[in-house]
């Protein structure tokens, strides 16, 4: 086989693995997403992904299916395989045990515990392959890979807009701009977050729960989490009322009134205060209590001033908009203003897809893709 043709056959085999690696959706965290895929003699002879968090690896799935036949065959996985005991055993352990020749992965693993698979693997005689589809591998698990190279929590923001750019009828109306398939891929993104967050006045105008309903449920139900200056969350709201569900966090200034604190706190919602800025609440400290609590990864639902005040502090790594073919007219609420939009990001296109009648376009913020490309 000639060396383009092999380099083809690896990138089409790690396209299978990643798309494995999506069934984990969910089900996962704080592990990554991984698939992986074991051929010989061109054709697949096993494969299996990363379940759920706590059971076996990519790996050993494929590995096990695959059987003898793993025996000087070659083993694709969008992640480095592991190299260290966790949960489960060394990744690493089971390839060379297995027979496996050669191993080709798509991003390297950032994991200070779990890194430097592929050494061990080359100095057991595997002939390894690193990068192949590093692009594709290091966006499907950028909230991994940004917490682990220290940059704090990873946050997409989801907005349902018209397409004249209004994300409601009017201030203080509930508007629903988007159809059915938009409604339950945005559970689907739920789903995939550590949490969902939103504005106070969005939870006083939208009552919202913001848990995960259209979609397979997550291993662990996302946090809800509103940033509420004057700590104004109505007591018998749906969020306060379901705190069983999923764990509801609200973080105000220090200074908001401690009677309205002790009736959300006597209900089960966690409250935190943070210093106050000229915006509302010092967003820095947001997300060093959003990590204290173990949240990797935040879906930011609205409001629009939620959303423009993070932009311009450039904590926004990708984007998903969500076009409905309605025109609202100058009488809507704007989702950001020109006038909000940062100058220090360079937003790009990574996909187009059709919901139904509506559109989501997915924006990245090149620096942070950047950074992921140089971590992995």
């Amino acid at each position: 086989m000639k060396m383009d043709d092999r380099a083809v056959c690896d990138e089409l085999h790690m396209d299978h693995a990643l798309a494995l690696a999506r069934m984990g959706w969910g089900q996962v965290s704080p592990n990554p997403l991984v698939g992986a895929v074991v051929v010989a003699g061109g054709e697949v002879i096993g494969e299996g992904f990363h379940a759920r968090y706590g059971e076996s690896h990519a790996e050993v799935n494929a590995l096990r299916e695959a059987g003898d036949g793993a025996r000087g065959a070659t083993l694709y996985v969008n992640l480095e395989p592991c190299a260290h005991e966790g949960q489960t055993p060394p990744c690493t352990d089971a390839i060379i045990r297995a027979g496996i020749r050669r191993t080709v992965y798509g991003c390297r693993d950032v994991d200070p515990l779990a890194a430097g698979g592929a050494n061990v693997l080359r100095e057991a005689g595997v002939e390894v392959r690193g990068g192949v589809r590093a692009g594709s591998a290091a966006r499907l698990n950028g909230p991994f890979i940004w917490h682990h190279v220290g940059f704090g929590p990873w946050i997409s923001v989801k907005l349902g807009l018209s397409l004249d750019g209004r994300i409601a009828g009017r201030p203080g109306l509930r508007t629903r701009i988007t159809g059915d398939e938009a409604e339950s891929y945005v559970h689907r993104l739920r789903a995939a977050h550590d949490a969902v967050m939103v504005g106070g006045r969005t939870v006083r105008v939208d009552d919202p729960l913001l848990t995960v309903r259209l979609a397979p449920p997550p291993r662990v139900p996302p946090s809800r989490v509103v940033l509420d200056p004057d700590l104004e969350l109505p007591t018998d709201s749906r969020l306060a009322d379901t705190v069983e569900e999923a764990p509801v966090v609200v973080f105000c200034n220090e200074d908001a009134a401690t009677g309205r604190r002790r009736a959300l706190e006597w209900k089960g919602v966690e409250v935190v205060p943070v210093p106050r800025a000229s915006a509302g609440l010092d967003l820095g400290a947001v997300m060093l209590g959003l990590e204290s609590r173990g949240v990797r990864s935040v879906l930011v639902e609205g409001g629009g001033r939620l959303v423009a005040g993070l932009m311009q502090a450039g904590l926004v790594r990708r984007q998903y908009l969500i076009y409905a073919p309605v025109v609202i007219g100058e009488e809507g609420v704007p989702s950001i203003g020109a006038k909000d939009l940062p100058g220090k990001q360079d937003w790009s296109v990574a996909a187009r897809t059709a919901l139904g009648e509506d559109t989501l376009l997915e924006l990245e913020d090149r620096k942070a893709r950047e950074a992921l490309m140089e971590a992995a």
